[in-house]
């Protein structure tokens, strides 16, 4: 067996799983391909690790084998939805917008509530109408010859289909070279990278430089051009996903304000809408909590002055304003206003019947109420929640939610529960970072209720998913906690050692010894008092022999007088 199938046994499934999306949010998408390459040797043809192993193609530029892992990914199953929009990602990628469409309209279809393809559909359009134009645009005139037909086809051969690859060593010579492009228009696409590959471009005349190696044996040369034909790659992505033309127009439609008495195009609108959605939630994951806010609360305002014919989703689209500005709110601290929008947002999608909104809706409220330390609210709010949540790993998180909350108000039995449903949910889901969560969860529940020996059980379990996805804090904080719960688990065992021991003392029958004692006593006693009685009888029978005994001389003294009585004087 080879050193990289032996690698691939060297663990399960799942810990290899969890171990490429680990290194893949970490963003070490070559350590997450090879570890989901392992994986698929143990598990071959898993859609969810096919799936997992585009991703990280993509992440890498090699779109051919990602596309060919999404499609794998379908084979068996064609409603899975993870696998369309993969696929439709790697097609919007590889420039394939209409295709792109395609499978993002086919996701949208079967999970129409979740947002991603909602987007997707948007930003392929989107892509489309700024490549061709949109129909509106196009007017044909019926002059002419066909030679644009023929132009049309040269086109076509001159322009192949966009595919974004890795460089390879023998494109050098073509990448020294580079395509002839407008210095103007390649700046406008490239912003800020333009810089970068200008200097790229300056390092590679340094001819004593580039013929240098790094440690890893790959030459400065091949690095250099290996970013520069990157960055040629993106370059032609994004002029045919928005060329030049299409920039200057946003640019211009933004500059213009939204007047009252103009009619708004529906392309114009949702192109609104989405770019600023984007910005709202960008600012957001930025650190720009403020910014957020401000532009969410501008397009509120803006969409409020529209009517619903111009927008027919025009409230569900307020409802998820407001919750955008609710989350701005938690993290800026104003936790009584990010009540207050979360709860309009809840009130905007009871009246319009919006299942998905109520559920975010809930959710968010009670966040609110946990960072507040309004646990009982928080409670209620979320298992308002649970009938609404669909997938296994919502459930995982809200039960955990809700235990931790109960743990807080020291109902400990309840917190108990929810932690075995939320670990339960996890494990349903394969999720090894909330099953550690779980595991942690239930085991405090358990010290509080004083079960040390379950406690020690979770917790040994919790240190060991911990091992498996390199979690270092969470394995310092479990052993201190396990070391705590094997004291405690000692101490009780001592102590029921303790009341045993009292038990069988309290349970031995005295009455026994303590009845011959007495005997004892009292037969002792009865042979004293016997005693004393004949001693008694024989001083009484002395004391009448002596009186006896006087009684016998005083009669002999009166017979016989003494001789000097009668003699004369």
């Amino acid at each position: 067996m080879g050193d990289a199938e032996g690698e691939a046994q060297s663990g399960t499934f799942p810990s290899l799983m969890a171990e490429g999306a680990l290194l893949s949010r970490r963003g070490e998408h070559g350590k997450a391909l090879a570890s989901f390459t392992n994986a698929l040797q143990l598990k071959a043809g898993d859609k969810h690790g096919l799936v997992a192993r585009s991703m990280c193609y993509l992440k890498l530029g090699d779109t051919e084998n990602s596309l060919r892992d999404a499609e794998a990914s379908l084979q068996n199953d064609k409603t899975f939805s993870k696998g369309l929009y993969q696929k439709a990602e790697t097609l919007y990628t590889m420039g394939d917008f209409e295709f792109a469409l395609v499978y993002y309209h086919r996701g949208h279809k079967l999970r129409p509530e979740l947002q991603k393809f909602r987007l997707g559909i948007q930003k392929a359009q989107e892509a489309i109408d700024n490549s061709v134009g949109s129909p509106s645009s196009v007017k044909l005139e019926n002059k002419g010859d066909l030679f644009f037909l023929s132009r049309q086809a040269e086109s076509k051969k001159v322009k192949p289909k966009l595919q974004v690859k890795a460089p390879k060593k023998d494109q050098k010579q073509q990448s020294k070279v580079g395509p002839i492009r407008n210095e103007k228009t390649e700046r406008q696409l490239l912003g800020e990278l333009y810089v970068d590959k200008a200097y790229l471009e300056k390092l590679l005349k340094d001819e004593d430089l580039i013929k240098s190696s790094t440690k890893h044996g790959m030459t400065v040369e091949d690095l250099i051009l290996g970013g520069i034909n990157y960055l040629d790659t993106r370059t032609e992505f994004w002029q045919q996903q928005k060329p030049i033309y299409a920039r200057v127009r946003d640019r211009r439609l933004m500059q213009q304000r939204w007047l009252p008495e103009r009619k708004r195009k529906p392309s114009e609108v949702a192109r609104y809408i989405l770019k600023s959605m984007e910005e709202i939630d960008m600012l957001l994951t930025s650190s720009c909590p403020e910014g957020s806010c401000k532009k969410a609360e501008h397009v509120l305002k803006t969409i409020e002055g529209w009517s619903e014919d111009e927008i027919p989703n025009r409230n569900e689209l307020i409802g998820n304003l407001y919750s955008c500005i609710g989350n701005a709110q938690i993290e800026m601290g104003q936790m009584g206003a990010a009540l207050q929008s979360h709860k309009m947002d809840l009130e905007i999608a009871r009246e319009n019947d919006l299942p998905d909104a109520v559920s975010r809706a809930l959710d968010n409220i009670g966040r609110v109420y946990a960072r507040i330390g309004k646990f009982q609210q928080a409670i209620d709010t979320w298992e308002e929640k649970i009938p609404l949540a669909k997938t296994s790993l919502e459930k995982t998180w809200l039960f955990h939610e809700i235990g931790r909350c109960y743990l807080e108000l020291d109902e400990a039995a309840e917190a108990q529960d929810y932690g075995e449903k939320s670990l339960q949910s996890a494990e349903e889901e394969g999720d090894v970072e909330w099953q550690l969560n779980a595991s942690v969860l239930v085991a405090q529940a358990q010290v509080k209720l004083q079960d040390f020996q379950s406690a020690v059980t979770n917790f040994e379990k919790a240190l060991e998913k911990a091992k498996l996805i390199h979690n270092d804090a969470a394995m310092q904080a479990i052993i201190i906690a396990l070391d705590d719960a094997n004291k405690d688990f000692i101490e009780e065992l001592k102590a029921e050692q303790r009341a045993e021991r009292l038990e069988s003392l309290r349970d031995y029958d005295y009455d026994d010894e303590y009845k011959e004692v007495e005997d004892a006593e009292d037969q002792q006693e009865r042979e004293e008092n016997k005693q004393k009685e004949i001693e008694k009888e024989e001083n009484e029978r002395n004391g009448r022999r002596e009186e006896e005994k006087e009684e016998t001389e005083g009669e002999k003294g009166e017979d016989y007088p003494e001789p000097h009585q009668d003699l004369p004087e």
